[in-house]
């Protein structure tokens, strides 16, 4: 059997800035641009994310966390935010497939402590946790039936992990028409090196990332609701 790879260049060499250097020559660069009605989703900044668990290889995001708190501050009274938190059932049958791929994800039941949006991000009694039970925030939601009833047309994506929920996301609303936009400093992954590929394929085909301050000031101009 043919080995993934096998006839092609050795890329286990490659640095992240051979990666990135991809994205440069390929000539991408093109930008969506922000609209005139804006959500803030935040995909995964859960308990078992955030700060881990026992049961649940997490933590490691408190920059992005913080700095996540900025965002929602700017955004409140100003656009509709809406969270996201993995959650499932204790027979987990709602897991799928992915409980076999991930089997750490059945530590993420519902109601328990881990799936609770974690607390330095105050979640305000009007805005949405959705629970969600694969990568993107739009499978299974009601998610885009909110956005449409908000008259969202730019979605503002902060949370975890850039290479995968926050990656699907962003090309899911891409595809329904939302002009994602990605709060730079605001996403992360389990790795340096991970997130910083897939924030630049994002980036280059797929979405706008835009760093914080630019968003804040955008936000800022808005009219408050």
């Amino acid at each position: 059997m043919t080995k993934p790879g096998e006839g092609e260049a050795d890329f286990r060499s490659m640095t992240v800035g051979d990666y990135l250097a991809f994205y440069e020559r390929r000539g991408y660069g093109f930008e969506i641009g922000l609209g005139r009605r804006p959500a803030v989703v935040v995909i995964d900044f859960s308990i078992a994310f955030t700060r881990g668990t026992p049961n649940f290889p997490g933590g490691g995001y408190d920059r992005q966390v913080a700095k996540t708190a900025r965002l929602l501050d700017a955004a409140r009274g100003r656009a509709p935010i809406y969270f996201t938190t993995i959650a499932y059932e204790p027979h987990m049958r709602d897991a799928g497939l992915w409980a076999v791929k991930i089997p750490w994800i059945k530590s993420l039941q519902i109601s328990s402590v881990e799936s609770a949006i974690d607390e330095r991000l105050t979640v305000q009694p009007d805005e949405p946790v959705i629970v969600k039970k694969f990568p993107s925030a739009f499978f299974e939601t009601n998610l885009e039936s909110r956005l449409a009833k908000d008259g969202i047309d730019t979605l503002i994506i902060a949370g975890c992990t850039t290479s995968a929920c926050v990656r699907a996301t962003a090309i899911d609303a891409m595809q329904r028409g939302y002009r994602p936009t990605i709060a730079a400093e605001c996403v992360g992954d389990i790795t340096p090196a991970l997130h910083a590929v897939h924030l630049a394929d994002l980036r280059s085909r797929y979405a706008d990332v835009v760093a914080l301050d630019q968003l804040i000031a955008y936000l800022g101009g808005l009219d408050r609701r």
